[in-house]
């Protein structure tokens, strides 16, 4: 029976064939993710596979559901797998807001599942990096948010020669919307795309961004598209909502940035990553609830799919919650497929093996119960240790310690006056040392706890 289309099997290195998946890498890969969060001082989280179908259809309409794996279950009711996490995260957060200290900063690598046609870059599965805040208007969450999508990148031995974060902000586009609507009523085609003088009028309160109508929402899908979109139709779509490409793209080039954006790019280059990121408005992601700065972290040679992707969206705690709980949020998602095809093309991937820190040769069979007390001990240590589990020529035991890249054998052997000793080799520089077996166990316990602890 072969796997499904669209999913993967992850086999332990050395992989048998090109087309399986590493298991190893997948590891790596995760705890990676996991160490940066953690410094940060995010918290893991996670939630179930499976979800009621409402919670996509109520976030992402009907028209999400020819992109899942949904079923009716045997209580009678619409579920689906998730397709992705943040509407489970915003379900869970407006359930329990109360009991956690605000920001919350949460993480987590769920598996994820959309039904749709496979191309490079995506699959019908994938896992992914989520980490979120709530609770936090300021722009210095959004800094501090992208902050860690570039050290997560970063700590996969990638640098400013291999990406770039694209900045951009759901609040711009939505002022040249406005603009361009106004604009449209008085018979002008086109919005002034130049940065408009502040009014010296006082101002009211800021109100939270509200979800954009269904006109602006099929301008920003237009937006969303214009990289790879014919521009012919991109221009007629747009004139039909009374804008032109010219003065989008005039918009776009200008690249001028908001007060927000200024407050991010000047967060990050205090911290010394001002390298990693350009303000870009052909960044507007195509979500209809982004609220405000969104941002998308790209391979600069430009050959593949977007690495990460992510920003603002302070109305959908509300939404999800029905109306009962507000809370600002913001957050990205950083698939593993495309991460992987990067870091192959960069020749980045580590050395993967066993790594074991010893193999124990058992030759003499009288002394396995006492290999097995030594073996045992050294695990508990924290040692990686494996062993022959049944008896075996010596020649074919050595391969085996070879084979699974050992950084030594150990073999019990009784001394010239009957004692029992533990004869250790290097396997790296072939040096033989014999000891007791009572020196063995007080390296024990000066090594409990720790991996690696042989001299």
């Amino acid at each position: 029976m072969e796997r499904l289309p669209g999913f993967r099997d992850f086999y332990p290195e050395p992989l048998p064939h090109q087309d399986v998946w590493s298991a190893d890498l997948r590891n790596y890969i995760f705890d990676t993710w996991r160490n940066v969060a953690r410094r940060y001082g995010f918290r893991e989280y996670d939630g179930p596979p499976l979800e009621a179908l409402e919670l996509y259809t109520t976030k992402s309409g009907d028209e999400i559901v020819g992109q899942l794996y949904n079923f009716t279950d045997k209580g009678d009711r619409a579920v689906a797998l998730r397709p992705e996490m943040t509407p489970t995260l915003a379900r869970m957060v407006a359930a329990h807001a109360r009991n956690y200290k605000k920001p919350i900063k949460w993480f987590a690598i769920p598996q994820l599942f959309r039904y749709e046609r496979q191309q490079k870059g995506r699959l019908r599965e994938h896992f992914q990096f989520n980490a979120d805040i709530f609770g936090e208007s300021d722009p210095s969450a959004d800094a501090e948010l992208i902050a860690l999508l570039i050290d997560s990148l970063r700590a996969l031995k990638l640098t400013a020669d291999d990406f770039v974060i694209r900045l951009g902000s759901r609040n711009a586009w939505h002022e040249f919307f406005e603009r361009g609507t106004r604009n449209a009523e008085r018979g002008t085609q086109t919005p002034d795309p130049r940065p408009q003088p502040p009014d010296p009028r006082p101002q009211p309160p800021a109100a939270r961004p509200q979800p954009p109508d269904a006109a602006e929402y099929e301008f920003y899908q237009i937006i969303d598209k214009l990289e790879r979109e014919d521009a012919t139709k991109s221009d007629a779509k747009l004139k039909a909502l009374g804008f032109s490409l010219d003065g989008v793209k005039e918009f776009i080039a200008a690249a001028k940035p908001t007060a927000e954006l200024e407050v991010i790019l000047k967060n990050l280059s205090a911290r010394g990553l001002g390298d990693f990121v350009k303000i870009d408005y052909n960044v507007i992601r195509g979500l209809a609830y982004y609220t405000g700065p969104v941002f998308e972290a790209f391979d600069k040679k430009g050959e593949l799919r977007a690495i990460a992707g992510g920003g603002r969206y302070d109305n959908l705690v509300k939404l999800i919650s029905g109306g009962k709980v507000e809370l600002p949020g913001l957050g990205f998602g950083m698939g593993d497929v495309v991460l992987t095809e990067l870091l192959k093309e960069r020749g980045l991937l580590p050395p993967f093996d066993a790594g074991l820190d010893a193999f124990c040769l058992i030759e003499d069979e009288a002394l396995r119960a006492a290999s097995l007390k030594l073996i045992h001990d050294l695990r508990a240590a924290g040692l990686a240790v494996d062993y022959p589990l049944t008896p075996a020529k010596p020649d074919k035991q050595f391969k085996r310690a070879v084979e699974l890249g050992s950084a030594r054998t150990l073999r019990l052997e009784r001394g010239a006056t009957g004692e029992v000793q533990v004869r250790q080799k290097n396997l790296k520089t072939r040096e033989e040392k014999v000891v007791p077996l009572t020196d063995v166990n007080s390296l024990l316990s000066a090594t409990s706890g720790r991996a690696g602890g042989f001299p």
